[in-house]
């Protein structure tokens, strides 16, 4: 998940009731929130070594306990300098911002979990991905529940109120505005009509000033939803999922193939849609459905799987390090080969969940390896 999502969760867990076990809880709670993406720093050495260390260690349940650990420590050992410092006795206590650092920094790799991105667990033992398939790596509902709670609990003053307002403001700009300047976005209009409804309702709360009648209440209540949120769209995708096994069905009946695994994931704010990854013994595709209508919807991308003079283009580029790391990240790894052995010959990668072979949408995701054709062309040789 994105970060604001992180903070937030950290920030109601911490007015639900854990700033009560010491003081700089609140700040360390959100820090411990998000403390797991501290590999980012790996960005410095390019992005295929950041590929490589995201949602690793520092997302494994031995990385995350570590952390937790830490964090409190930190904050800990920070205190104590300043209060030999300034003469003053020591006001953090260890045990209560451990116990909140313990509870606070799980939620992250639980929430990476919930999408279609993945986490790795066990590491350094396994470097198996783990899919929730849930929530989009962006959810403006969990926004709206979770920064709204914060919001009527923590804008007391006039500080942070124009805090929360601008913040406000660049989210519901984004989302108002985005699915018209970004074409692809496909955020619904039905969410963007219940932003701005839930918008005004928090609004009317703070006004109203609901957070002094119910407190830690409201906070309590916002995390409580969000696992309910969770066990909805778990329903929810269990539908999605028999429908999509209906149709991969018929897709792999119609090209002669054998259907092996598939995927269905969430999109931006639309429990009724979903993306589908389906990989037979022959090809992958991938197709979008939409609960309540028949069949697929829009169009079908189908790319075999490589065989004869590309197979051995992959293989070839497989051994690039750049190709090593995508490949241990793809879910869904699709490739061609481009070119001609007069210029220059490629073989372009994608991970289907996200794009497809040399498409422009680089990023991350895609990756081009230049090969060799003399080899290839003498392999062929009898």
């Amino acid at each position: 998940m994105d970060n604001l999502t992180h903070s937030l969760v950290g920030l109601a867990a911490s007015k639900a009731g854990l700033e009560r076990l010491s003081p700089a809880a609140t700040s360390m709670c959100i820090i411990a929130a998000n403390a797991p993406d501290a590999d980012i720093v790996t960005l410095v050495a390019g992005r295929w070594t950041y590929l490589h260390h995201h949602r690793g260690i520092t997302h494994s349940i031995v990385g995350t306990l570590a952390l937790a650990l830490l964090i409190p420590a930190l904050f800990w050992l920070g205190d104590y300098l300043i209060a030999r410092l300034r003469g003053r006795p020591q006001k953090v206590k260890f045990k209560g911002l451990l116990l909140a650092s313990l509870i606070v920094s799980a939620t992250h790799p639980l929430l990476d979990w919930t999408n279609n991105y993945g986490v790795r667990p066990l590491l350094p033992w396994s470097a198996e991905w783990y899919y929730g398939d849930l929530v989009f790596i962006i959810d403006p509902f969990l926004w709206l529940g979770l920064g709204g709670a914060s919001f009527l609990l923590t804008a007391k003053n006039r500080w942070r109120l124009a805090g929360w307002v601008l913040l406000g403001t660049v989210l519901t700009a984004a989302i108002v505005f985005a699915p018209s300047l970004r074409p692809g976005s496909m955020l619904p209009l039905a969410a963007r009509v219940l932003w701005m409804s839930g918008v005004i309702a928090f609004v009317l709360a703070h006004r109203a000033r609901l957070a002094q009648r119910w407190g830690r209440s409201i906070a309590v209540a916002a995390l409580a939803l969000m696992v309910a949120y969770w066990g909805g769209l778990s329903i929810i995708h269990e539908r999605a999922f028999q429908k999509a096994q209906g149709i991969s069905a018929q897709i792999a009946s119609a090209n002669g193939e054998t259907a092996q695994r598939l995927a269905v994931m969430p999109t931006l704010a639309n429990p009724a849609r979903w993306q589908c990854v389906l990989e037979t013994d022959k090809s992958n595709y991938r197709f979008d459905l939409s609960l309540g209508v028949e069949g697929a919807t829009g169009e079908t991308v189908r790319y075999e799987k490589p065989k004869g003079l590309e197979a051995e283009a992959f293989a070839q580029a497989a051994q690039d390090y750049r190709a090593k790391v995508f490949l241990g990240f793809a879910r869904f790894p699709v490739a061609r080969m481009a070119g001609d052995c007069v210029s220059e010959t490629l073989v372009q990668m994608a991970d289907l969940r996200y794009t497809e072979p040399g498409s422009g949408r680089r990023g991350t995701f895609s990756l081009e390896v230049p090969v060799e054709c003399a080899p290839l062309v003498g392999a062929r040789e009898p």
